[in-house]
């Protein structure tokens, strides 16, 4: 009787927490689309001529005024500019087509049948499919001026379910930047055009590491021992920061041969890649020792641990300090063995920017083969931003 009261309880906590995310989901994405659409609107007003046009700000203000009479703050004259900005951002993905109205919410068979479908908003299918944050995150993704990554963690924040706090996080971390510095130009693209991608043992490493939220002071006298405590205290946020499909399965795991024994301080599993992940700590500066150690851990694993079917083993080294030059001169060039340091504090960005700058020569983010539907979206945006220009001007003057 208890294991059936057990499984039914199971399955309607799993019904009302997929209820409850499929609520807010719909919720959002009709805010999101509504903006859209408002903003749409607004720059269709404004395009209407040199007198229309002209009214500038203050036609914002006397339409968000009787807005806000009647649906509140949220239609204030920085929101509404704010969904103008949304709209023209998003111009080139999702096109000018107008939407129709909202429609009531769909009866299905079953309320499992309603779950188990995308909301409906009216706009079209592709449209809401390209729109699926809430506002408030592209809110804050509208503030990130570089393109490529603006995109980047778009689509990240979408792929892996970031909350608005995550997204933040990750974004001062400067991930787009540590990912990229371990790319060249191609790879740089594809982080915008397609996320952080795993295919290879390269794609899992980052560097640096980013563990701020380990409360470790970057003065403080720490032994590795405490700084493995640490980490395994806040095992949630360092799954965060290791990336995708990482599993945790050991902590100083033991292996012995020749009567010797050796410990592994941390072992992961990645599901993505389906192998073993070894995690050595170190918190001072990087050694070749260090680094024979990890090819060794890395050995003993591929020819006594891994299984039929799984891939070889990888090994990353988190350091204080590394030098580069060893670490090639120490390692073959197809090891699975990498080195990063770690930082205790969120790194500057623009120090970050610098080194990706000088790490690689950034493309032109517009590419050279855009089709003349991209190119008359362009101009639409440029008309857009030279008549807010001249209106700017007028006022001032």
């Amino acid at each position: 009787m208890k294991s059936e009261l057990s499984i039914l309880f199971h399955k309607v906590r799993e019904l009302i927490i997929s209820a409850r995310k499929t609520a807010c989901r719909s919720v959002d994405t009709i805010q999101v689309l509504t903006n859209y659409e408002i903003g749409r609107r607004i720059v269709k007003h404004e395009q209407q001529g040199a007198k229309r046009a002209g009214y500038g700000e203050q036609v914002l203000k006397m339409l968000s005024g009787r807005l806000v009479v009647e649906f509140g703050k949220g239609f204030s004259p920085t929101n509404l500019k704010l969904m103008r900005q949304f709209y023209i951002m998003n111009l080139d993905r999702i096109g000018q087509t107008p939407s129709g109205q909202l429609p009531p919410p769909r009866i299905g068979q079953t309320p499992s049948d309603q779950l188990a479908q995308p909301p409906k908003t009216g706009f079209s299918e592709t449209t809401a499919r390209k729109l699926t944050l809430s506002w408030s995150h592209y809110v804050f993704l509208m503030g990130i001026k570089d393109r490529d990554e603006r995109s980047f963690y778009e689509i990240e924040s979408t792929g892996q379910d970031w909350s608005l706090r995550e997204l933040k996080r990750q974004f001062n971390s400067g991930l787009f930047e540590r990912l990229a510095l371990s790319r060249g130009k191609k790879g740089i693209k594809k982080l915008a055009l397609k996320g952080h991608v795993v295919e290879k043992p390269r794609d899992l490493v980052k560097d640096p590491y980013v563990l701020e939220f380990l409360g470790l002071s970057e003065q403080a006298v720490y032994s590795e021992s405490e700084l493995e405590t640490a980490i395994i205290n806040k095992l949630e946020n360092f799954l965060l920061e290791l990336g995708k499909g990482f599993l945790f399965e050991a902590r100083q795991q033991r292996f012995t041969f020749d009567d010797e024994h050796f410990f592994v301080d941390l072992v992961f599993y990645n599901r993505l890649l389906r192998c073993h992940i070894l995690i050595d700590l170190k918190i001072g500066r990087l050694t070749h020792q260090d680094l024979g150690q990890m090819q060794m851990y890395v050995n003993f694993f591929d020819r006594r641990v891994r299984l039929a079917g799984e891939n070889p083993t990888i090994g990353i080294i988190l350091c204080k300090m590394k030098n580069r030059a060893l670490v090639e001169l120490t390692l073959p060039k197809n090891a699975n063995v990498f080195a990063s340091e770690y930082k205790l504090y969120l790194p500057s960005k623009e120090e970050l920017k610098q080194k990706l700058l000088e790490w690689t020569e950034l493309e032109p983010q517009q590419p050279a083969h855009a089709t003349k539907k991209q190119h008359a979206r362009r101009k639409t945006r440029k008309n857009i931003t030279m008549k807010n220009k001249k209106r700017t001007e007028k006022k001032n003057g």
